[in-house]
């Protein structure tokens, strides 16, 4: 298949990577030349603009995927396209979107009958090598065209056990990804996903923190302990019940320096556990752990302590989040404006 790709950073240019190892044919636009120019040399079409990049789509119907920052941006790209395209085209957005923006986008349009494809996207910068993880959403017969473009992202069976019981339920959810619901269902899960995130990093760090402080001059001399952190995380990833790829990342981080030097604790939240909270509200469900380390990451502004290193380093470990880059706080809500 064809698919246009746009936004090539750390997750667009990888996936459009994978989809041309698959077979598949990317044409390619980023408002910055040098990651055009990468993936021209690989073999995707490169475009200078988003007119560009749907000319060159010789295939109908025509289908762009955006990897873009939430906000603004996209709202922009989408706009954009909707007046690029024709009916049937199909929009995805790959993006950490608010679902309700999906909703209403999806809704606009449907009214220039284009559709509307929502793909909560994980994987980080390991996608490339692992693939990806998607939660999808949009209309029935967009997804099911376009399933040689997700299955192809997707990691597949891989050597996971397979789960007992599962019997004649979709089986693209054991390849790594499902078809969620109509436009917003795809983000809503992600969203959920990433809120989950944020309370298994924060029981990580929260541990680790623990361990590293048992050697306090406050304790009890025969109640001291000094801990090898990095020893720990390794016997955790080795048949513990905890184990897991954000353990994974953390073992990484603390086998490079026990320390974390490079990290000073300064925890960013990019805005999906924000929505996770809220979606809690409105449902009248109760989060506590998930409302406890967001609030931890607004705390981790003012001071640092060793558990938020830990968290740094396993942000920078799946997703290349770099202290210091990224914006304290995500782009404003549009729905507030």
């Amino acid at each position: 298949m064809q698919l246009g790709v746009v936004g090539l950073g750390r997750m667009g240019g990888n996936i459009a990577r994978r989809l041309m190892r698959a077979g598949q044919n990317c044409v390619v636009f980023d408002t910055i030349s040098m990651p055009r120019e990468a993936l021209a040399k690989e073999g995707a079409i490169a475009t200078t603009s988003l007119a560009a990049l749907v000319e060159a789509l010789g295939e109908k119907p025509r289908a762009v995927w955006l990897m873009l920052p939430a906000g603004q941006i996209t709202e922009d790209a989408v706009a954009e396209l909707a007046r690029l395209l024709d009916t049937g085209d199909i929009v995805i957005d790959g993006g950490n979107t608010f679902y309700k923006d999906d909703i209403r986008r999806a809704k606009a349009l449907a009214g220039k009958g284009i559709r509307y494809i929502d793909c909560g996207t994980s994987g980080g910068v390991w996608g490339l090598q692992r693939g990806y993880c998607m939660m999808i959403g949009g209309p029935k017969e967009a997804v099911d065209h376009l399933d040689p473009v997700f299955a192809a992202l997707a990691p597949g069976l891989g050597d996971i056990p397979r789960t007992q019981g599962r019997g004649k339920r979709d089986p693209r959810a054991e390849r790594g990804y499902i078809h969620a619901g109509p436009a917003g269902a795809g983000h809503f899960v992600k969203m959920v996903h990433n809120g989950i995130e944020y309370g298994l990093m924060q029981a990580y760090a929260e541990g680790f923190d623990i361990l590293r402080n048992r050697d306090s001059a406050d304790l009890p001399e025969d109640e001291r302990f000094s801990f090898d952190l990095p020893d720990i995380a390794e016997v955790w990833r080795r048949g513990s019940v905890i184990s897991s790829w954000l353990l994974d990342l953390a073992a990484i981080a603390l086998a490079k320096d026990a320390c974390l030097g490079d990290f000073s604790g300064y925890v960013q939240d990019s805005g999906e556990g924000r929505w996770t909270v809220e979606a809690a509200l409105e449902e009248a469900v109760s989060a506590d752990v998930l409302s406890a380390a967001l609030f931890a990451r607004f705390r981790s502004r003012r001071e640092h302590t060793f558990g938020e290193k830990i968290l740094s380093a396993m942000r920078y470990g799946f997703g290349g989040h770099i202290e210091g880059v990224e914006p304290t706080d995500p782009e404003p809500d549009p729905r507030s404006s």
